[in-house]
């Protein structure tokens, strides 16, 4: 049978243009989008620059129930993406793209930091779409009862609009509430903090996990949080921080020793949002301690909640 080389030469040819419009469009990625479990229409409008009513318009939806596994079209233009490189992590990939670790991990439905080269990460677009609903994120011990009570809704209006099937949630969840609900109270955010008081627990994440991995920053951040908002401790920030039990014991080494007066990084400023916004990788511990430098025989009777790094959290 004879060859034809002419026949390759022009295959190749004709596929090249294909090739290279692949290539240079690496950077995007067509107008469809798969569901993944704990989507919502609101959360994938928020995501890529829309609203759900265009999302709706587009895939000729009645109603606000999606499933793991669907795919939607996604209206008005194309959205960027990433491909994982040997060394990169979400912080780095968030950093890099002038997001926020929680905008990212929102637009990708990922809760761990698990991720691996070769994998694609979806770079959300900037914009607060949604129909003006309020985002919230859940905080530990928070119920869907609890919210619908605050925001002046009903549980069932909550679940309609965030396609949930039942009624766990979880911390570091965003949900939306439906417009026209009113916050009755409630900490959503760095609004019940000062800029000072943000400063002191950067300062303090930095003193006590500098060198730890990101996780273990924000479960710092996140621990001396739980203990502001538990009735045993002190209410705010620098009470909790500089607490000295029966006139000899500082709660935290950094406080005895001076570190606590180093200045704050990007990362431990980071973490701080982080836990600010509802990511908990403590468990919702109270503490945490070092088992390799901590004689203290009491924390280690403690519920362990979470080991990170050479940290132990407990509660």
């Amino acid at each position: 049978m004879k060859k034809h080389p002419k026949n390759k030469s022009r295959l190749f040819l004709f596929l090249l243009p294909l090739l290279m419009l692949v290539l240079v469009s690496g950077e995007t990625i067509a107008q469809t989008y798969r569901v993944q479990p704990g989507d919502s229409l609101f959360l994938i409008a928020r995501n890529f620059g829309t609203s759900i009513n265009a999302l709706k318009s587009a895939n000729g939806l009645t109603s606000n129930l999606i499933y793991p596994g669907q795919t939607l079209t996604i209206p008005g233009g194309k959205t960027s993406s990433y491909t994982v490189q040997p060394g990169d992590s979400l912080f780095l990939i968030a950093k890099r793209y002038n997001l926020s670790l929680d905008e990212l991990r929102q637009a990708n439905n990922i809760w761990h930091d698990k991720i691996w080269p070769g994998q694609t990460i979806y770079i959300p677009h900037s914009g607060s779409p949604g129909g003006g609903n309020t985002v919230y994120t859940v905080c530990p011990n928070d119920t869907l009862y609890l919210l619908a009570r605050r925001y002046g809704t009903t549980v069932q209006e909550i679940k309609s609009l965030n396609n949930l099937r039942g009624d766990t949630i979880y911390p570091g969840q965003q949900l939306a509430i439906p417009s026209g609900g009113k916050n009755s109270g409630g900490n959503t955010g760095s609004g019940s903090f000062t800029a000072a008081e943000l400063e002191l627990l950067a300062r303090l994440v930095r003193a006590e996990a500098e060198g730890e991995p990101y996780q273990g920053q924000v479960a710092v951040a996140a621990a001396v949080l739980n203990r502001v908002r538990d009735p045993r401790y002190p209410g705010t920030i620098a009470g909790v921080i500089y607490q000295v039990v029966d006139g000899r014991f500082y709660q935290f080494c950094p406080v005895a020793d001076g570190r606590i007066n180093l200045p704050s990084t990007a990362s431990s400023r980071q973490a701080v949002q982080d836990a600010l916004n509802g990511w908990d990788p403590s468990g919702g511990a109270i503490g945490f301690y070092n088992p390799s430098t901590s004689a203290n025989s009491w924390v280690r009777r403690q519920q362990t909640t979470a080991v990170i790094g050479n940290h132990i959290f407990y509660k």
